[in-house]
């Protein structure tokens, strides 16, 4: 952030001081960018309380004579210097006793301790905590434990345990970077940090697998209330959501929940070629859907969608506050049989329009033999599909009149849906993502669940079941979908974001943000000196977490990720968005 001329030295971090941290051969990304000025401590702000003085130039002669009345300013405060008494400081003492590794959370308490009221942090000790100004949180992928190993001559990579300060045979400890023992092009990591520290992110033993250290970051923990823990006791289920003190709805439209192609890759959808507007990128796609076998040449079908652009109508066609924005919306629900060893059939599909109405009901009888009909989770029996002589080939030629350039199409999970109907479409909202599980990707909360907590409304009573009623019913689905999306829409893109297992850390920090007198505050927390955020990532932010933050900021490459960071850091040049001096965390 630039200051105002004052006597006091800047602390300047620029490509000057940062000559020798340069990287040889490493990724652009790693690479440390051109800094441009900002302090690291708090800023100089003028009292809240300022003392009147009267200018002893101007004279009163009358009693209708003005005297000029001016604010007297306090001198600001310095800036510490580094090697000064009281330059703030995160340290660790070697005399600590930690009891178990690190995890996410560890982190996450540090920064609420740093930029809130919370609680101090048990692993390290933060010296001078109101003289921190700005809060920075990177998150690297690919970088990994083991690529600082330092090189061994017996080639086996293991990490040489001499009589490093701080080394454990647990790990639970930090252990020093020594850039001598580096690879090339991780030597400057040495130069920027002293310490490497492994952190344990959340996960799930039973099945290996990691939940996302994203989100496990960007959600604080809440409190359990009497309420919830009295719930618990006597109902199962999910507990109907509540509006948080203070929620205003955000009607927003429909095509703001429409999936990026990052997002649907993620999430394990087929693409649509219409999903890129390279040429090139195209045909990688296509070649990569024949790898697959994925393509048309494996009975797969294209929505006749030529481009993205080609879902948007014209703004003159958009009625003003509409929700569906010139869109027709569809949301589909399809049931399943096995017809071999975990491969799974489509049997029923049903759509409904945005007024419910059924635009399509059928059954369908699959190519190949039917080993299980799955009733009990389908609701389909042996003795329906007898009959039936409508194929797979009929049901996609069905879906191309149906599924025009600007038709949105919405499910539950509904990547499994194509996938079963062999075809794509660019516009998808899938109700698993925009409401995410609250422990974080991969996890993902059933339908049945969403119901309850969001539409206060039990469907699939049936599963589980093989008698009358048996299963799940795709038209009872499909609506639920549409329901929670129309949901979404009234009350706005942050509903539903994970709250049931805690809030929002955007949320927190402007709630509960405090401001210390030397940085112009009271040092109370209060939502009026809440601190600003920025988050700043590849695709789209503003549809996920990121969406609490003052400040998304979309990036399509690590050049601009860095200059995102930046901006944050600094603010605009003309302070039109981001205010000079940029945002707090």
């Amino acid at each position: 952030m630039d200051m105002p001329p004052t006597n006091n030295k800047k602390r300047k971090l620029s490509a000057n001081s940062a000559e020798h941290t340069g990287m040889n051969a490493a990724p652009s990304f790693l690479r440390q960018p051109e800094l441009p000025e900002f302090n690291l401590t708090s800023a100089s702000r003028p009292s809240e309380d300022p003392v009147l003085f009267i200018d002893q130039n101007v004279k009163s002669k009358t009693s209708q004579d003005w005297q000029t009345v001016e604010p007297r300013r306090k001198k600001a405060k310095k800036i510490p210097k580094q090697e000064s008494g009281n330059y703030p400081a995160i340290e660790f003492s070697k005399d600590s006793r930690l009891q178990s590794q690190i995890k996410i959370s560890d982190l996450q308490n540090l920064i609420l301790y740093i930029l809130t009221d919370a609680p101090s942090p048990s692993f390290v000790s933060v010296r001078h905590r109101p003289e921190i100004r700005k809060v920075v949180v990177l998150m690297v992928p690919g970088l990994e434990r083991e690529m600082f190993d330092p090189k061994q001559k017996d080639g086996k990579g293991n990490r040489d345990r001499r009589h490093h300060s701080y080394n454990s045979p647990d790990d639970y400890y930090p252990v020093n970077l020594i850039a001598e023992e580096l690879p090339e092009s991780l030597k400057s990591f040495a130069d920027m940090f002293k310490h490497l520290w492994p952190v344990k992110t959340p996960g799930d033993d039973k099945f290996s697998k990691m939940h996302s250290p994203l989100h496990a970051i960007l959600t604080a923990p809440l409190p359990k209330t009497k309420e919830d823990k009295q719930w618990s006791k006597n109902k199962k289920g999910a507990k109907p959501a509540k509006e948080p003190p203070g929620w205003k709805n955000n009607r927003t439209p429909i095509s703001e929940f429409v999936h990026s192609p990052e997002e649907l890759l993620e999430n394990e959808y087929v693409l649509h070629p219409a999903s890129y507007s390279d040429e090139a990128e195209k045909n990688g796609l296509m070649d990569n859907r024949r790898s697959a076998g994925v393509s048309q040449e494996h009975g797969w079908v294209d929505t006749l969608v030529k481009t993205f652009d080609q879902g948007t109508p014209p703004d003159k066609e958009i009625e003003t506050g509409s929700i569906t924005a010139g869109r027709e919306v569809l949301a589909m629900d399809c049931e399943m049989c096995m017809t071999g060893e975990s491969e799974f059939s489509l049997t029923r599909i049903s759509i409904v329009a945005w007024d419910g109405t059924v635009v399509l009901d059928e059954l369908v009888k699959p190519e190949k033999p039917i080993i299980n009909y799955l009733t009990q989770y389908s609701g389909i029996t042996e003795e329906m599909i007898a009959p039936i002589t409508t194929t797979l080939q009929d049901i996609q030629k069905k879906l191309l009149d149906i599924l025009h350039p600007r038709a949105v199409l919405i499910g539950h999970s509904l990547n499994s849906d194509l996938n079963a109907l062999k075809i794509t479409h660019p516009f998808i909202i899938d109700t698993s993502i925009i409401f995410p599980h609250p422990r974080g990707p991969p996890l993902k909360s059933s339908l049945k669940w969403l119901a309850q907590r969001y539409l206060n409304r039990e469907i699939q009573k049936g599963h589980g079941t093989t008698g009358p009623g048996a299963g799940h019913d795709s038209i009872e689905d499909a609506r639920t979908c549409l329901d929670l999306v129309k949901q979404k829409c009234e009350k706005g893109k942050e509903w539903g974001m994970g709250d049931a297992a805690g809030e929002n850390l955007f949320k927190r920090i402007a709630r509960m943000g405090v401001r210390y007198k030397n940085q112009g505050g009271s040092a109370i927390p209060s939502p009026l000196t809440g601190k600003s955020s920025a988050m700043i990532d590849w695709g789209e932010p503003k549809k996920g977490p990121g969406a609490a933050s003052s400040f998304p900021i979309g990036c399509h490459s690590d050049e601009e990720v860095m200059e995102g960071i930046i901006r944050a850091v600094k603010g605009d040049v003309d302070g039109k968005e981001i205010p000079g001096g940029g945002v707090d965390f």
